[in-house]
């Protein structure tokens, strides 16, 4: 799994692939020049240390070195910025395919995942990715190519050095190798602790009120406590772990340039070697190991990186609940067919099982059933949240939903849940989100329409006032009459209400209920609802339980009826009274 990953992630890379050859390019230019930076050197001390050489006379020499040292800077710059500007690049594809792909998963996929994990997975995970593709990758390549280079100068030198660095210069990788399992286990336990601690914020945050009204804050504050310290151990040990290789790893470079030197001094006494060529090897010999190292330190980049990677694959990889095509859908008002559809959510355990219905161009549909009865599975499949088990869903009759276009379908759609979302920003920002171009008269048009308008111009800013997360500042009714302003002015040919009168007491809901009247005029309208003002005035309403539509018919045709539907209104009719 981990070699499938680390694949991946340099896939990832290769998508950048020409800042990541010029950062390589780049470093190995810079050692190139390292290695004629050290050949002017031991020149220098040779000439002037032995033969007493005037400075003057090695004036050329001098200037080569400066202007190696100079071209050296650059070089290790340029590479850094064309390394980071690749990985900046690959982060942002790689978020952006992420983000997509939630997108493409839908309410389905999200319902069964934490918010918090997701947010840190698109957000920290792909941040820690970063020193992988900008610093692991172009090491693994100039680790073999800067190595070898000088591999081969000491060689042309010293045949006996040369096989010193042969031999040892092998052991850092090796060494990496041995520790790399116990590195790789300690973080990915990291990463995991970092997405439950993630997620365990996030929950406690949004669930503050409930925390508070049960007295439960202290005791949640413990437990966070106990998650951040249990996280701070599992980091530790990873550091640990990192700093114990480096140490261990600049000691076995430590040890083979020592080894060089001894071994240098002895032949020289000897005279077995130049001072020349015993200088200037020695100047090579910590240039050899400078790329061994500098992969050893970035190891531990990788290690994190793959942790963190498992994540935000395994979300690449979750399967689309829904297939699409490309074929566009005719214009003008739908009618929307359900063939012997079926929807499982678990093996052999149907939310909706063999439904056949139309909803008519134009009409206005109904939906009631107890809870759990396949009400919010019918609706999400018609949104294509959700893909039949069997059967299939036909838009004019005709056309299978999964051979059209998804933008071009739900551009067609208005969608009112129960509980709309509304994000931290302006009213019109808010309505904007329907239609993105719509302008300030648009805007006051639809919320006319919804009957806010008012309730917006006593506002000091008007549709530019600020709101906060959720609708904060805004009564329950106004923001469920912003949400039907969203559908006025999306102006969509087919609309949806889930439960668009929840949560209202009986005053505001006969306000919203006269609003619905007018949005659903002319449309293929479909509405979940349980309260009576909201489903008599349909032209049908169908009755579902267990899956399976159990009656069918208007209001006045299902109440003299006497069947479930009658009862079901009878049991709500109670309640009510019971209630007030």
């Amino acid at each position: 799994m981990t070699d499938s990953i680390e694949r991946r992630l340099i896939a990832a890379g290769g998508s950048t692939r020409k800042g990541l050859v010029t950062a390589i390019v780049l470093g190995f230019g810079g050692g190139m020049a390292t290695i004629v930076q050290a050949v002017l050197l031991a020149r220098i001390v040779t000439a002037v240390v032995l033969y007493h050489t005037s400075w003057t006379s090695l004036s050329q020499d001098l200037i080569g070195l400066v202007g190696l040292f100079f071209l050296r800077s650059v070089l290790t710059y340029g590479a850094e910025v064309a390394a980071y500007h690749a990985a900046a690049a690959a982060k942002v594809s790689l978020r952006k395919s992420l983000l997509q792909h939630v997108f493409r998963l839908g309410p389905a996929y999200l319902a069964n995942e934490r918010s918090g994990e997701l947010a840190a997975s698109l957000l920290d995970g792909i941040e820690t990715l970063e020193p992988f593709l900008a610093r692991y990758l172009p090491q693994m390549a100039l680790v073999v190519m800067l190595p070898m280079a000088i591999l081969a100068v000491v060689f042309r030198l010293d045949l006996i050095s040369g096989l010193v660095l042969l031999v040892s210069g092998p052991i850092i990788p090796l060494f990496m190798v041995l520790v790399g399992h116990q590195a790789e286990a300690i973080n990915r336990r990291q990463w995991r602790k970092l997405l439950s601690m993630s997620a365990h914020f996030l929950d406690a945050v949004q669930g503050i009120t409930t925390l508070k009204l049960f007295g439960r804050v202290r005791d949640e504050i413990e437990l966070i406590t106990r998650i951040s310290d249990d996280y701070r151990r599992t980091t530790m040990a990873s550091l640990r772990v990192a700093f114990l290789t480096s140490a261990v790893l600049e000691f076995f470079a430590s040890l083979s340039i020592a080894l060089a030197a001894v071994l240098f001094g002895a032949r020289l006494i000897h005279g077995d070697i130049g001072f020349f060529s015993a200088f200037l090897v020695l100047l090579l010999v910590p240039e050899f190991f400078l790329p061994l190292r500098a992969l050893a330190t970035h190891y531990h980049a990788r290690m994190s990186a793959l942790a963190a990677a498992q994540r935000v694959f395994e979300v690449l990889d979750a399967e689309c609940p829904m297939r699409w095509g490309t074929a566009l859908p005719p214009p003008g008002p739908l009618s929307i067919v359900c063939d012997s559809i079926s929807i499982e959510y678990r093996k052999g355990a149907y939310a909706v099982h063999d439904v056949n219905v139309e909803f008519p161009s134009g009409s206005v549909t109904a939906i009631v059933g107890p809870t759990g009865a396949g009400k919010s599975s019918l609706v999400a499949a018609i949104l294509g949240f959700m893909a039949p088990s069997a059967g299939r869903l036909l838009i004019g009759n005709i056309l299978p939903l999964t051979s059209v276009d998804r933008d071009a379908w739900w551009r067609l759609i208005a969608y009112v849940p129960q509980s709309p979302r509304l994000f931290a920003g302006t009213l019109a920002e808010n309505l904007r989100l329907a239609r993105r171009d719509a302008d300030a008269t648009a805007i006051r048009n639809a919320l006319a329409r919804a009957r806010l308008l008012d309730d917006v111009d006593a506002m000091p800013l008007g549709i530019e006032t600020m709101i906060g997360t959720g609708g904060s500042g805004l009564s329950a009714g106004q923001v469920q009459r912003l949400a039907l302003a969203r559908a006025f002015l999306k102006d969509a040919p087919i609309l949806v209400l889930d439960e668009a009168t929840a949560h209202l007491d009986l005053e505001t809901e006969a306000e919203i209920v006269e609003t619905i009247a007018e949005l659903v005029r002319g449309r293929t309208s479909i509405m979940i609802a349980h309260r009576l003002a909201t489903v008599y005035r349909a032209d049908r309403i169908l009755v579902l339980d267990c899956g399976r539509i159990v009656e069918s018919g208007n209001h006045s045709a299902l109440m003299a009826r006497g069947g479930a539907y009658a009862r079901l209104l009878n049991i709500k009719s109670r309640a009510t009274a019971c209630a007030t």
